[in-house]
Parts: structure tokens; sequence; C-alpha cells
């Protein structure tokens, strides 16, 4: 089995990280900041647009992975539409962005279906992606209505 790892230190590896993470499924329970540390760590369940297997005369497959995503040099994390009261509830990510501020630092912004937002003040951008348990099939493929 294949795992995935990726590592972020600029605004173009970082858009990587996005396409890697879209429609990731995340709980609100999971999300996990350590300011001493500096660190935001997000467990989600990644769909891996990368595996995707079209068949000729079968229904296609899809695959989800359990995956780490984890960003340094974190100094504040702000929220929009997210109730920590409620850490059953699913997160869907759409992307990832970055802002620039005074170079190298910025904040890396976080949007979620529903209007739903993390903002993440950082010093520069330092990301890590890594898998962290085996895939399994999906039979659904996320949809993005206009």
């Amino acid at each position: 089995m294949d795992f995935l790892k990726l590592v972020a230190f600029d605004q173009d590896d970082l858009k990587i990280v996005a396409a890697h993470v879209q429609d990731a499924v995340i709980k609100v329970g999971d999300l996990v900041f350590h300011p001493r540390q500096k660190q935001f760590v997000i467990p989600m369940n990644r769909f891996a647009w990368e595996r995707q297997q079209k068949r000729l005369f079968r229904k296609p497959t899809y695959e989800r992975h359990q995956s780490i995503l984890h960003f340094g040099r974190v100094m504040t994390v702000r929220s929009r539409g997210i109730d920590k009261g409620k850490p059953g509830e699913i997160l869907s990510l759409l992307t990832v962005n970055f802002i620039k501020g005074e170079p190298p630092s910025g904040t890396i912004e976080l949007v979620f279906s529903g209007d739903a937002a993390l903002s993440l003040d950082v010093e520069c951008i330092e990301a890590r992606l890594a898998d962290t348990g085996a895939a399994w099939e999906t039979s659904s493929l996320p949809r993005h209505d206009d």
C-alpha cells in the first residue's frame, strides 16, 4: 500500500496539499491546537483523488484514507461557523488558501462547506500531510453544486 506524504514550505507547495485534501471529512472534536508547540493538527478521512479507478464495464471505485494534516509555526487560530460544543459534527473541507502577510508570515485559511472556516495565523508556511492508515473503498464521489 502506498501512503501519501507531502510537505509544504511555500504557497505553491500548499496548493498541492490543498488538492489532496479537497473533500476530506473531519470531526470538529478532532481539531487540535497546541499553542505552546505552535502546532495545529487535523486528523481526517481524505478522499483519494489520485486513486480514482475507472473501469470499462463496471462502476468506478473510489478510496478514502485516514490522514493527518499538520501545520507548524501557528500563532493563533480563529474559527467561523464551527460549533466546538458539537464535537461529533462533521466538516467537509473544500480548500486551503494562503493569505500573505508580512513575509514570510500570513494566514492559512481552511474553507469548509456550510460557510465554516478556520484561519491559522502562521509565522511561515510549514505543513505536512501524511496518510496514516490503509485505504477503504467508497462508492460515493464528492460533488460540488455551482
